[in-house]
């Protein structure tokens, strides 16, 4: 909502976006938060939404489960469409939205993918650079997503934590952004994997008035005065794979929500034969590079901050060394969409990147349950 109000009032867009309606189930609630944030109506149910006269872009921002049903749904409207990561659950599921989107397409219509991280200007800048060849030969590539929000065996079972409705957990959580960010910044898609997942809490207490909507496999009753009961966690709590990309790069992935003490800690590196790049969103204005090409003697990785008018998107915002935030990537993401809507060119990521990611994680989940396991021998 702030990124839809606020893009207009910083950026040149050749659209102005007007916040219609926002859609939520509980009928005060979701009016509470048209009031709250800007909304000029509520509805409590999404196919009301997707029908209004006065919508011309549904933005999905709801669990995974129901991704596919209203992007499809809404791009057959004649909507244009903007849905969050994970794309969906399935494959099959990305492959419906995608073939919808590719119908919508002819009719003028256009479809992204939220992966808001591609907005940071330091990681746009270091796709820039890497494009431009300055890395040279791609050798290694290292991603993580590191969270620590689960840590606690009380915290409740979100749908999160539920397969049914999330796809998988810090895999398609905390992954699907590494994945796409990998691919985006390498311009390559990942061509192999090798994984291992595993979930450490496997029962969590349920949520008040959440157990009458579970299937009798994932809760069980109440075991005390007052307690509601727990159910299974049927989703991964970490994943970590390794991959190949088809210039022979190589990479590794690690996702986390179990990582005490670490809150937000995306953080990548790129190794080629003539430099380096690294990031950490917790340090988001900045980017550290070695350009190996330099004398040995006064080489070294060098502090890019990204707050000049001339990196991506910073001309729109405050004098050089103010910093940006997480809020911002929303702006741009915003910022983008309309361009695209207006000039009628296809935004980027689309639905074919979201599906690529999609099949990336179904190949890691296909991996680790299959994925053998050797015991070093002694000879």
């Amino acid at each position: 909502s702030q990124g839809w109000r606020t893009v207009p009032r910083v950026f040149d867009v050749p659209l102005t976006p007007v916040l219609a309606a926002v859609c939520g189930r509980d009928g005060s609630g979701v009016r509470a938060a048209a009031d709250r944030l800007g909304w000029a109506a509520a509805e409590t149910d999404w196919r009301a939404l997707v029908a209004r006269d006065d919508v011309d872009l549904v933005d999905i921002c709801t669990p995974g489960d129901s991704h596919a049903e209203i992007a499809v749904a809404a791009l057959d409207a004649g909507k244009h469409v903007l849905c969050e990561k994970p794309l969906a659950n399935t494959v099959e599921e990305a492959e419906a939205m995608l073939a919808a989107a590719e119908r919508a397409r002819e009719r003028g219509q256009v479809a992204m993918v939220g992966f808001n991280y591609r907005r940071v200007p330091a990681l746009t800048l270091a796709r820039d650079i890497v494009a431009e060849g300055r890395l040279g030969t791609l050798r290694h590539v290292r991603l993580s997503y590191l969270q620590d929000w689960l840590v606690d065996p009380g915290f409740p079972l979100t749908w999160r934590l539920r397969k049914d409705r999330a796809g998988s957990g810090a895999l398609g959580d905390l992954g699907a952004h590494i994945v796409d960010l990998a691919q985006f910044l390498t311009g390559e898609a990942i061509a192999g994997v090798s994984a291992l997942t595993e979930t450490f809490v496997r029962e969590r207490p349920l949520l008040e008035g959440v157990s009458s909507g579970l299937s009798s496999d994932l809760s069980s009753g109440p075991t005390a005065a007052g307690d509601v009961g727990t159910g299974q966690v049927t989703v991964d709590d970490a994943a970590v794979f390794t991959a190949r990309f088809p210039s022979g790069a190589l990479a590794t992935f690690e996702a986390t929500r179990f990582a005490a003490g670490r809150k937000n800690a995306l953080r990548l590196e790129l190794n080629g034969s003539d430099g380096s790049l690294s990031f950490d969103l917790e340090r988001l204005n900045e980017l550290s590079f070695h350009d190996h090409t330099e004398p040995a003697a006064s080489a070294g990785f060098r502090r890019i901050l990204v707050t000049e008018p001339g990196h991506p998107y910073l001309e729109a915002w405050w004098p050089p060394g103010h910093a940006l935030g997480y809020e911002h990537t929303f702006v741009h993401q915003a910022r983008d969409l309309l361009h695209a809507i207006a000039t009628g060119t296809a935004p980027e990521p689309s639905f074919a990147d979201g599906l690529a990611v999609q099949r990336v994680l179904a190949a890691v989940e296909e991996s680790a349950e299959k994925n053998a396991v050797y015991t070093p021998v002694a000879t």
